[in-house]
């Protein structure tokens, strides 16, 4: 259990170059934790660009939340800031909980300046590295921080690291991102991309002014250590690599996995990788690099974060070895990473994969492009799942569904697109236009589901990370082409597949989930590419209450934010 004297302590030491790695806690009761979040903007520089930003207690990246599973945590969210604010806990299942999700408009309304929300909720069931970010507006290109869920026996199913860090990456503009929002939207186009990737907010020394920008671990030699890596990105997956290092993976998104060796990870945005080095090679400093993968002439951020793995006793001075990273548009190494993520699936930590199904479901994902009078070219871009563009509306889904409120939303979106096509053709470019409308899935409680989303060559196939709120599901296929119904399920991996809480689909492709429905409510489910979420592709399930009150929502907090 990691104390806030040391929690505060940590916080501290990420302004400076090195970080000391925190020691592995051991095993301690369930408790309940309180966290204050205030929301302020802060001044900071980096790319000797200094701007106001927002952010959480004044640090960027934010500050940790350390669990231990089975605690019960209150998150207290404080708004002084000219933003509306949401706080979602991204992968935390939220059983019956959804008014503590956090997505605005879908579990409840934002945080309004000068107010305040507790966010509460109980950790069952799950360890590792989960994280947090806003829900709203391009907010969470400041707004973000790791959680870490420490196991309730303070035991891994892996070697026991003799220590660990968090290396949360993420993206910077030098301007202000939601200026260059509502620029891109005013002109029906994507918005500036950012100037930088960051590792724990800090670019490194291939960018100006990075002296005091670059992030660095030490190590010692001999010893073994756990990364706990976040991609906190906008709208780019990451390659991630130690230059002369191996990294062992052992968990995604907080479940364990069969372990195998890499020298380089694939990390889309929303995705968590706990890794094990050991600083095993000739002491020196070592660079950390993350930039972004691409296999689509599709334009994004093809700038390289650096940090150092610096081993102990070793000075400054001595000049880093570069790491080899993959080329931009390597899908070859992708695929191959992929097929290697597989569940543990022990007898304490069993695959518990639906193998009967009540509820199938064929999504397409699809860009397209809808009228804009006041546009540039009299179009604006938009992308759908099914050819629906989402529409949020003005108060909360989970609101709306409890109190059984009309006129909020409908529940008839389609369980399979309209008209069927060769979704990974030839592009196509004409009839672009999508329907627009806040359709929500309506599932009954306890069934079973598999999704499959298909990628489509509506102006542009490209790879696109999905997120699903309040579930973990378990990937059983994936593969390059249409989907074939009566052949591919043959090839599913129903034993060991990988849970996770966001999947890439691959580009031109496509991927299979399934998951029990067993978490009443009303889920998000969105492309975690903050671009195409703002163009709506989109959606949400209702899961309907089961029987009796252990099955059903819980009543809605007293503080619940009103629109």
């Amino acid at each position: 259990m990691v104390p806030q004297t040391s929690l505060l302590m940590r916080s501290s030491v990420l302004f400076i170059g090195f970080i000391a790695l925190s020691l592995l806690s051991p095993a301690c009761e369930a408790a309940l934790k309180k966290y204050q979040f205030d929301v302020v903007v802060k001044n900071v520089s980096r790319l000797c660009h200094a701007k106001p930003i927002v952010t959480i207690n004044g640090m960027f990246p934010g500050p940790t939340i350390y669990i231990t599973e089975g605690d019960s945590v209150i998150v207290n969210v404080t708004n002084y800031a000219q933003y509306n604010m949401t706080i979602h806990w991204h992968g935390l299942k939220q059983f019956r909980n959804g008014w503590a999700d956090g997505p605005a408009y879908i579990t409840q309304c934002p945080i309004q300046n000068g107010q305040s929300y507790a966010y509460n909720f109980t950790v069952t069931g799950q360890r590792g590295t989960l994280w947090w970010h806003a829900h709203i507006l391009w907010l969470r290109a400041t707004v973000y921080g790791a959680i870490v869920i420490m196991p309730k026996d303070g035991t891994f199913p892996f070697p026991q690291p003799y220590q660990e860090a968090n290396l949360v990456l993420g993206e910077w503009w030098n301007e202000d991102v939601e200026e260059a929002v509502k620029q891109g939207n005013k002109l029906g186009l994507p918005p500036t991309m950012s100037d930088a990737h960051t590792i724990n907010g800090k670019p490194g020394p291939l960018f100006p002014c990075s002296e005091k920008h670059t992030y660095a671990l030490e190590v010692e030699s001999g010893k073994t250590y756990l990364l706990r890596i976040v991609n906190a990105a906008l709208n780019d997956e990451l390659f991630f690599t130690i230059a002369g290092h191996n990294m062992t993976v052992v968990e995604i998104d907080a479940v364990y996995v069969k372990p195998f060796a890499t020298n380089t990870l694939i990390i889309a945005p929303g995705q968590t990788t706990n890794v094990l080095v050991s600083a095993d090679r000739s002491p020196g400093r070592y660079f950390i690099g993350a930039r972004a993968f691409m296999d689509v002439p599709i334009a994004v951020d093809n700038k390289t974060a650096m940090a150092i793995l610096q081993y102990k006793g070793v000075p400054n001075t001595v000049i880093p070895i570069s790491p080899k990273l993959p080329a931009h548009n390597n899908t070859e190494l992708v695929t191959s990473y992929t097929k290697n993520l597989k569940s543990l699936n022990t007898a304490k930590f069993p695959a518990n994969v639906p193998l009967t199904i009540d509820r199938k479901l064929f999504y397409t994902i699809g860009l397209g492009q809808n009228a804009c009078p006041t546009c540039l070219n009299g179009t604006k871009l938009t992308a759908s799942l099914n050819n629906i563009s989402f529409v949020m509306p003005k108060m909360g889904l989970l609101q709306a569904h409890y109190n059984n409120i009309k006129g909020v939303f409908t529940t008839d979106f389609p369980d399979r697109p309209m008209k069927a096509f060769n979704y990974t053709g030839a592009p196509l470019s004409a009839n672009l236009r999508t329907n627009v409308g806040t359709r929500l899935s309506r599932v009954a409680f306890n069934s079973t589901v598999e999704l499959v989303l298909q990628d489509t060559n509506l102006l542009s196939v490209e790879s696109h990370p999905f997120h699903l709120h309040g579930y973990n599901f378990f990937v059983v296929g994936t593969g390059v082409g249409n989907f074939d119904e009566a052949k591919d399920p043959a090839k599913f991996n129903l034993v060991d597949p990988p849970e996770r809480n966001t999947v890439g689909v691959p580009t031109g492709g496509w991927t299979v989930i399934r998951f029990r429905a067993d978490n009443p409510g009303v889920w998000f489910m969105h492309c975690h590419l903050e671009l195409h979420t703002m163009w709506g592709l989109k959606m949400a399930f209702v899961v309907e209450n089961g029987k009796g009150p252990n099955e059903s929502v819980l009543s809605p907090p007293a503080d619940l934010p009103r629109c």
